[in-house]
């Protein structure tokens, strides 16, 4: 899904909005996240997940092409880990096992 595609589901779902305001709308939630993430914050949003930034240190690696050694520079990496109950919406067969105890093998 595209940034204009989520502009568009706001404008499609939320009457009373222009399709500019809801495009100024989604702008203003990223530059809010990009914000918080560049100030080294995590983002917690409830039944979604969490973005959070890792600092990682300059190590010693290898070109996959060459296999040559060559230092890997340190850097930010975001890392995002879904909730549990976007993880059940995504699959939910697998939550019915888990609350249901499981299906065991031999069954």
């Amino acid at each position: 899904m595209t940034k204009a595609e989520i502009v568009q589901a706001i404008y499609n779902r939320l009457g009373g909005f222009s399709k500019k305001e809801a495009a100024d709308l989604v702008d203003l939630v990223f530059d809010t996240m990009k914000e918080t993430l560049a100030r080294g914050e995590k983002i917690k949003i409830s039944g979604f997940g969490n973005f959070v930034l890792r600092d990682k240190r300059q190590r010693q690696g290898r070109n996959p092409q060459t296999g040559d050694p060559m230092v890997i520079t340190e850097r930010r990496v975001l890392n995002f880990k879904a909730s549990n109950i976007l993880k059940l919406g995504l699959n939910p067969r697998r939550g019915r096992e888990a609350t249901e105890g499981g299906a065991s093998a031999g069954s």
